[in-house]
């Protein structure tokens, strides 16, 4: 399947201009944004368009590309709730990567995943949703390092981290998607490897970036 950088097909409405949540965002901090809305094909379908802050103005750098969002869609403010199947709105800093492999090229700060990284997803853990090191004594986690490849390559989307509220929902990436973007994720963002791995290229702490997903 060829993929096609300048936009989508039936989805350029989401290009221009950049939502009304932007300005909410500091500009003296914050000058990365990801911005996800829901695409209008079926409730997990959504598009990714990323943004950046130059000369007092929000400049677009690329998309909208094709995403995948919750089986049940986005879940409205506050009220994300873990295991419902449904990603958080709201805005959030992505300041750290991971993958497999030894480095990568982004400029983030970047962890390699291995066999024995898990994210806790155990309500009741006093490590809800944190990254651990097996073993653990949590009743469930999540592993960092998977049979099917959808974490090769993520980021980390800083939902419920700080502070973090018990059983308001938890491990929420952005990663590799499954089956071409045909199948939703259980409350991640998710697009194809190529343009994963163009974004997290692009992303500078140093610039702050955060993801805005909204309806």
């Amino acid at each position: 399947m060829a993929l096609t950088y300048a936009g989508c097909v039936g989805i350029s409405r989401y290009a221009h201009p950049p939502s009304e949540k932007f300005a909410e965002i500091d500009t003296a901090a914050t000058q990365q944004v990801i911005e996800i809305a829901p695409s209008g094909e079926n409730i997990f379908k959504a598009v990714i368009t990323g943004w950046s802050y130059e000369k007092k103005t929000w400049k677009r750098i690329f998309g909208p590309w094709p995403a995948v969002i919750g089986r049940n869609g986005l879940a409205p403010d506050g009220e994300e709730r873990e295991g419902d199947g449904r990603t958080p709105s709201g805005t959030y800093r992505i300041t750290r990567a991971f993958g497999t492999a030894k480095e990568l090229n982004t400029g983030l700060d970047y962890r390699q995943t291995t066999g024995d990284d898990v994210w806790i997803d155990d309500s009741a853990s006093t490590r809800y949703n944190e990254w651990a090191i097996l073993p653990t004594d949590a009743a469930s986690y999540e592993r960092m390092k998977r049979d099917d490849g959808l974490y090769d390559l993520g980021a980390v989307i800083e939902y419920n981290t700080s502070p973090v509220v018990p059983g308001h929902g938890s491990a929420i990436f952005i990663h590799i998607w499954r089956d071409n973007g045909n199948a939703p994720t259980a409350g991640c963002v998710a697009l194809d490897r190529i343009r994963l791995k163009r974004l997290l290229k692009w992303l500078r702490a140093e610039r702050s970036p955060v993801i805005i997903l909204h309806e």
